[in-house]
């Protein structure tokens, strides 16, 4: 890799060469004469056929952390000082997610309308979800595909009274366990930098500029003026069109506060003169909170799976998978169910067998403030997990749990899965739960989308933060309340959305 020579100016510069800053960056360089600069804080590999991506970036068999941001949660719930990991390379979280591809509920979308927010219903993006999923060659696996460990999960899953269903990303239906849709393609994770940049690299109006830390965009009477960053060669200021935040739930409010945008009061308490007293920033940080129940997994499971990959076949560890309704909920569904089971990232010699559990409807909310006006200081995140006053995130995982338990007891899986281990077996009461959450990698919220009236909001339906003419959010952040379903396609869905608006 070489370092790229970072322009004095660029039409439109686009904050986060991720998921969404991807779909920003290569859709107005398909279709916009205007000059954009992409600035992403990790590596840029080059154009996947360039040969010259990391063998675990690409292999689909299971997630991977070479290139993780190291967060860590700061709250007081939950495991303590739980890894929130999140993907510091060109192409984002799709460059090391698990290519679950899902869509969610058509209620997820159509409440963001209910919220204030015209022209986000589920009919609306109906059309950018399977745009999407095109280029990001989503597909199906083929039976001979499937693991015999997720083939016994179906099967315990469909016993213990769950429907098998023909498509999980059907938005119209409720509980049901089938096989996830993917964005993998002869093995390969097919992350958003393949699917958008790389038809448009030969573009001489689009620059991507790898390994470069954006500290703060400077501001002037209601415009952003420039963005003042660190690169390989040293900090620089970039002056700027247009301005678009794709740095995710965690970074995209650390950039805004950093520039004197957010609470007045806590930027000043960390040293940084306020520009825009904007409360929601950093604010409704949620993700789904999970539980992953622990199995040994016997040596005939194991067995079989090797003979599964002797034969030329690929050891998925992420395949079958369950959306379904805790004894809390009265529509829709509340829960995923997603097994995860094969050869260990870290060490192919090692095997993993796991139950994760997912709340889809959680309602606590946590936060991202400032340490500090250093960059290089992390943000603090905290979770929120487990804060709803009822305990009703608590109770509808406690419900998953029983249901997963369930499942993993039918004869022809318990069979093959041996002992649940610690610490998820003594998952069985509020604060077992409370002290050893996890989360589901789905953080959303923390530039929330919603009319001025709402004093959380930070943008409006088009992304433009509100008292600025030219700074837009277009990531996760964005979403005012986080749909169920892994957010990978439905952040994608958000970018180009946002970017039918900038074109």
């Amino acid at each position: 890799m070489k370092s790229v020579d970072l322009p004095s100016y660029a039409d439109t510069v686009v904050i986060g060469g991720g998921t969404a800053g991807a779909v920003i960056a290569g859709r107005l360089a398909q279709h916009s004469a205007q000059s954009v600069l992409v600035l992403e804080a990790g590596p840029d590999y080059g154009a996947f056929t360039a040969g010259q991506w990391p063998a675990d970036l690409l292999d689909a068999r299971a997630l991977t952390l070479s290139h993780d941001w190291g967060y860590t949660s700061a709250a007081p719930t939950g495991r303590p000082q739980h890894p929130l990991e999140r993907a510091r390379v060109l192409g984002g979280c799709s460059a090391h997610n698990g290519c679950i591809a899902m869509w969610g509920h058509r209620m997820d979308y159509d409440a963001w309308v209910a919220l204030g927010n015209p022209g986000w219903s589920t009919n609306d993006l109906l059309p950018i979800f399977r745009r999407v999923n095109d280029a990001l060659r989503v597909r199906r696996y083929a039976p001979a595909e499937i693991t015999p460990f997720h083939e016994t999960c179906l099967d315990a899953m469909h016993r213990s009274g769950l429907p098998l269903v023909d498509d999980l990303n059907n938005l119209d239906e409720d509980v049901g366990a089938s096989i996830a849709a993917v964005n993998v393609q002869d093995g390969i994770r097919w992350n958003a930098a393949f699917a958008y940049l790389d038809p448009v690299r030969s573009n001489p109006q689009l620059t991507i500029a790898g390994n470069v830390m954006v500290d703060r965009v400077r501001t002037q009477s209601g415009r952003a003026t420039a963005i003042d960053v660190i690169g390989p060669d040293g900090p620089a200021t970039i002056e700027a069109g247009r301005v678009v935040l794709c740095a995710g739930a965690y970074g995209s409010p650390a950039i805004l506060l950093r520039s004197g945008i957010g609470p007045a009061e806590a930027l000043r308490a960390v040293g940084i003169e306020p520009v825009a007293h904007m409360p929601g920033v950093g604010r409704n940080l949620h993700d789904h909170p999970g539980l992953y129940l622990k199995f040994t997994g016997t040596p005939q499971l194991i067995q079989s799976l090797q003979a599964f990959g002797e034969r030329g076949n690929t050891l998925l560890a992420e395949q079958s998978l369950a959306k379904l309704r805790s004894a809390h909920c009265a529509e829709a569904y509340d829960l995923h169910i997603f097994p995860v089971g094969g050869q260990a990232p870290q060490d192919r010699s090692q095997w993993e067998f796991t139950f994760p559990i997912a709340n889809m409807t959680p309602l606590s909310r946590g936060s991202v403030t400032l340490r500090s006006s250093n960059l290089n200081d992390a943000p603090v995140i905290d979770t929120g997990y487990f804060t709803d006053p009822a305990d009703t995130d608590l109770d509808v995982l406690l419900s998953g749990v029983e249901i997963a338990r369930a499942i993993t007891r039918q004869p022809t899986l318990a069979a093959l899965l041996g002992q649940e281990l610690p610490p998820s077996a003594h998952y069985t009461d509020r604060e077992s739960v409370r002290r050893d959450g996890l989360h589901y990698f789905h953080p959303v919220g923390t530039c929330k989308m919603g009319p001025a009236a709402d004093p959380l909001a930070v943008a409006d339906t088009h992304g433009k933060i509100y008292g600025f003419d030219n700074v837009y959010v277009a990531d996760a952040a964005l979403m005012p309340i986080i749909p169920r379903a892994n957010t990978n396609v439905p952040v994608l869905v958000v970018a180009e959305r946002i970017v039918e608006g900038l074109i």
